[in-house]
């Protein structure tokens, strides 16, 4: 299935078709017709007379006519700014989505913007107030020759944005496509989660009626089928408003039957969810021919509260700023919207059917044998082998099959759902066993049947769209062993099938490429049915909080970038993190389906026209303005220096800030921090008080601090400090032992040691093994004649714990033991590793058993350095020190001679956590003048090893190379990880 997708991906992107010029019209178009006036501008000799756009108000009651073909561009533009101070981003924002985006106005003009969509980040609740947000936006748009109709916007914790890619300017996607090379995308795309920022989305949408709306909780009826539509329509603040079908021109291309009369664009704030059910089912019983979708607002922080921003042109006295209550957009005519939500969840264990359940309450499931034998071959066919638990190593896979027959057919006795989740837990990896733990997520089918595609990725790829619709339970119930889902979000019904999830992020990025494939394939397949052709003219990105780059690994932009691998051509991206989606899962699915209120994933919204209307396009406005010869001398806003105001390198990630050494500037935690919290299937942004980590080093040090005031709260440093010193005098309690020596006895005759590592996972790469047994690990190292371990503890980023300290310890003793030979028990010490800031840590690991401590020097001041290393000494265990710089090889002459038991040379890179993979890093700290120096003050009795990927670097031809060339520059051995971990 994974080549069968891939090449999908190539073929479906193959076939993509360059529509987006200046303007670009249909044959059957023509091409001097003006929605605002805008100058279609300085691209053609003849300047167009501004038309003034129909209001709101217009009446509904016939079916929308274009008045002419459709040659006015339908237009989505995109601008943001990471400005400290709320006005400047504003002003920024707007500039770069008018001057970047939008066609010029003609000299003396004023155009008209029928909707602006804004995202303002909470951070500057504390520097500016809510209620200057519109009427900024209105002056900063007014100043460059805009009038906006109609704007809704909310705070957010995070924002999405594009620019227009500098490198299309130059025809280099005309290159590509004749050389059927990869398309460089129309527009750069940027994510900034939990820093300050503003964006915004300018919309120019001719022959389109838009009316926005706000209505209180208390204000949703709450019985729909019994009251009159108007009256309906009238409590939420959409009188007057209907659905009009849009009535192509004669000659234009036929109507997409997928196509629907009206879409709903609504902004909740976090308060409004508990009515928002009532929301959603009356606009699909008043308006059933309609796209809803949407984003719940949020927060940054938990001291700032919500907000969400109106206004219209029809009454411009009455600018809103707002606590509470729902925004929406109803939009009607010219526009055709296309939605999908991807859930990032994966399916585990079998497929089961529900026996007993009503309303939102499920009780008893029983296994479905036949859909559950599909799924098992399709995984066969899609998944690599994985490592298997010792003992099941040995059987034939004729009994791990009985094994499983059997277990399953313990499962076709219906039992109750809480029963059968925890048999699947079981079955699990670590990482799947913790999600499962901390939150039950159930799938129920969304109708049909399995087909001959019963795999989610499988299906997505197709076109076919989701099988279940993921939901977490709300509640459960620990006497019949039930679950309960979100009110209102489901009506659960006998037989319905059902399969268990977790979230995933491998799974989450193969899920967004099938997503895009499966719509690639459905536009591809609706070309060749002769429909008209979709070409979005922007897309709109709202990810939950609980995405973005940690849930992605560090991946900043995947969402986004994901978008535009498979939309090159689309002008324009934006949206914002959110509390939670709107929408359904696939707007074009064959399984249509209500929208519903998703508490972690991520929508896109696709906008286009139903009449084929032209796309403005940026570059090629460029182009044609340097090709025409401008008579007049008017200077265009495009020409003016303003043009270069934020011009900011998206393509290139910021970097971190350094001092004159080129060591990370490194801010301590402030006391205000928290952290994010879930509740039911939302999770609420309850996070810092202001300030964002500016590298990796800095996140994971504030993530420790919190950790350490946790453990302290519960278990102050003095208890600590006698327990210590009553394990010194308890005979019977372990001591430290000697980490260096049997490493120095290893290294005897000029050898390279290999110390392994265990470790559960890697910040970049994620879990190293699929089952981490701390204690099957140090045995099979010590039986292999390992002289030292060195452990993971942090639990931050490396997914340890102390206990793993303790049990490889007490693993190592009992394999020594049971391995004795003649010459007598070798036992491994065991070095323990985490990023320690504090005394407290250290007395932690002298408990747990540690022998030796290793220490990242970029994370501590000098004073610091000192103080641990002595309290270290006093604790009888060896101190090792982790370096990344020759800086910071100079920062160790604080410590006296004698006062560090060894050195590590990392190839590691602090600002993310990743790897220098040619390995030089390393090479050359080994070759400094600061380290030969480090070398004459402690002299050779202390060894230097190196770690960071050493066991993979393959730069240096041969393998084994690159150690042959450590040791060759000094090394004494390296601290192997995720070298020594099964390739899975």
């Amino acid at each position: 299935m994974k080549l069968t997708l891939l090449a999908w991906s190539a073929a479906l992107l193959s076939v993509s078709v360059s529509y987006t010029t200046a303007f670009q019209p249909s044959p059957l178009q023509k091409t001097t017709n003006s929605h605002n006036s805008i100058q279609t501008g300085s691209l053609q000799n003849e300047k167009l007379k501004a038309s003034s756009f129909s209001d709101s108000s217009r009446s509904a009651s016939k079916l929308f006519m274009s008045s002419s073909a459709p040659s006015d561009p339908q237009v989505l533009a995109s601008g943001y700014s990471e400005q400290m101070k709320l006005q400047d981003a504003i002003q920024e924002a707007i500039t770069m989505a008018i001057q970047e985006g939008l066609p010029p106005v003609v000299a003396d003009g004023t155009a008209q913007i029928d909707l602006a969509v804004v995202s303002v980040s909470s951070l500057y609740d504390g520097s500016a107030s809510p209620s200057e947000v519109v009427p900024a936006i209105l002056a900063a748009t007014k100043e460059l020759g805009y009038d906006i109709r109609n704007l809704v916007g909310s705070s957010s914790g995070g924002f999405v944005s594009s620019r227009p890619n500098p490198a299309c300017f130059n025809g280099q996607n005309e290159e590509n496509n004749d050389d059927d090379e990869e398309m460089i995308r129309s527009c750069l795309p940027i994510e900034g989660e939990g820093v300050p920022g503003v964006s915004v989305t300018l919309c120019i949408l001719p022959d389109v009626e838009v009316q926005s709306f706000h209505v209180e909780g208390d204000d949703v009826p709450d019985d729909i089928g019994r009251l009159d539509p108007e009256i309906w329509k009238r409590a939420v603040g959409l009188s007057g408003f209907e659905a009009a079908p849009y009535a192509l021109p004669e000659e234009s291309e036929s109507q997409d039957a997928e196509d629907k009369d009206a879409a709903f664009f609504l902004l909740p704030s976090p308060a409004f969810q508990n009515d928002l059910d009532e929301l959603l089912r009356g606009l699909e019983m008043n308006f059933p021919s309609s796209h809803i979708f949407g984003a719940i607002a949020s927060t940054v922080s938990s001291l700032s509260r919500a907000r969400l921003f109106r206004y219209q042109a029809s009454d411009p006295d009455d600018i809103q700023t707002l606590a509470d209550g729902c925004l929406g957009v109803a939009l009607s005519g010219d526009l055709r919207v296309k939605t999908m939500i991807a859930q990032g969840a994966k399916p585990v264990g079998g497929v089961y059917q529900i026996v007993k359940g009503q309303e939102t309450t499920i009780q008893a499931i029983a296994l479905d044998e036949t859909a559950t034998e599909l799924v098992q071959e399709e995984d066969e066919e899609e998944e690599e082998e994985e490592e298997e638990e010792v003992d099941e190593k040995t059987m034939s896979a004729e009994d791990r099959k009985a094994r499983m027959a059997a277990a399953y057919a313990k499962a076709r006795i219906p039992k109750p759902i809480l029963a059968e989740a925890n048999f699947v837990m079981k079955n699990l990896s670590d990482d799947d066993q913790s999600f499962m733990r901390k939150a039950l997520l159930v799938g129920l089918e969304r109708g049909g049947s399995l087909g001959r595609s019963p795999s989610e990725l499988a299906r997505l790829a197709e076109g076919k769209g989701h099988q279940y619709t993921v939901h977490q339970v709300a509640s459960a119930g620990m006497k019949d062993g039930s679950v309960t889902l979100s009110l209102g979000s489901v009506d659960i019904k006998r037989g319905t099938r059902l399969r268990f999830f977790v979230r995933e992020s491998d799974f989450a990025k193969k899920e967004l490429a099938a997503l895009w494939t499966g719509y690639k394939r459905r536009a591809l397949g609706a070309n060749l049915a002769g429909k008209p052709a979709f070409n979005p003219t922007g897309c709109f990105l709202f990810p939950t909080l609980d995405r973005g780059s940690k849930f992605f690994m560090g991946n900043t932009g995947f969402e986004s970038g994901a978008a535009l691998d498979y939309l090159p051509t689309v002008p324009c991206l934006n949206g914002f993190f959110s509390n939670g989606v709107i929408g359904s899962l696939q707007s074009d699915s064959p399984q249509s389906e209500p929208a519903s209120l998703y508490g972690s994933a991520s929508g896109y919204v696709l906008f286009g026209s139903k009449s084929g209307r032209p796309i403005y396009s940026p570059e090629a406005a460029a182009e044609a303005f340097e090709n025409e010869e401008v008579e007049d001398d008017t200077e265009e806003p495009a020409e003016d220096e303003d043009w270069k105001v934020t011009q900011i390198a998206t393509d290139v990630e910021k970097k971190a800030p350094r001092d004159e050494n080129g060591e990370l500037i490194i801010k301590r935690r402030e006391v205000h921090s928290g952290r994010s919290l879930t509740v039911s299937a939302v999770e609420w942004s309850v996070a810092e008080k202001a300030a964002t980590p500016s590298s990796a080093l800095e996140g994971f040090m504030w993530d420790k601090e919190t950790e350490v005031d946790r453990f302290r709260e519960r278990v102050p440093l003095a208890n600590l400090v006698s327990q210590c010193k009553l394990q010194n005098v308890d005979p019977s309690q372990p001591k430290p032992r000697d980490w260096i020596g049997p490493v120095m006895e290893a290294a005897k005759g000029g050898k390279f040691v290999l110390i392994p590592e265990c470790k559960r996972m890697e910040p970049i790469s994620g879990s190293l093994r699929k089952r981490y047994d701390i204690a099957k690990i140090v045995t099979d190292f010590t039986v292999a004649g390992a002289p030292a371990i060195s452990v993971n503890c942090d639990a931050v980023l490396f997914g340890g714990s102390l206990d793993d300290v303790t049990a490889a310890r007490e693993a190592s003793s009992k394999a020594a033991l049971e391995g004795a030979s003649e010459d007598g028990v070798v036992v491994p010490p065991v070095m323990a590793s985490d990023l320690l800031l504090y005394p407290y840590q250290l007395y932690k690991m002298r408990l747990a058993g540690a022998d030796a401590v290793n220490m990242v020097t970029a994370a501590l001041a000098a004073k610091d350095l000192l103080y641990l290393t002595k309290i270290a000494q006093a604790l009888s265990m060896q101190t090792m020190l982790s370096v990344t710089s020759a800086a910071q090889i100079k920062a160790l002459e604080i410590i006296p001679a004698g006062g560090i038991s060894g050195l590590v040379v990392s190839n590691r890179e602090l600002e993310d956590y990743s790897f220098d993979m040619t390995g030089q890093q390393a090479l050359q700290l080994l070759q400094s003048e600061e380290l030969r120096a480090f070398r004459e003050k402690h002299g050779d009795g202390v060894p230097i090893f190196v770690e960071g990927r050493v066991g993979l670097v393959d730069t240096f031809g041969e393998p084994g190379a690159y150690l042959e060339a450590l040791h060759e520059a000094g090394a004494t051995g390296a601290i192997v990880g995720a070298g020594v971990a099964p390739d899975e």
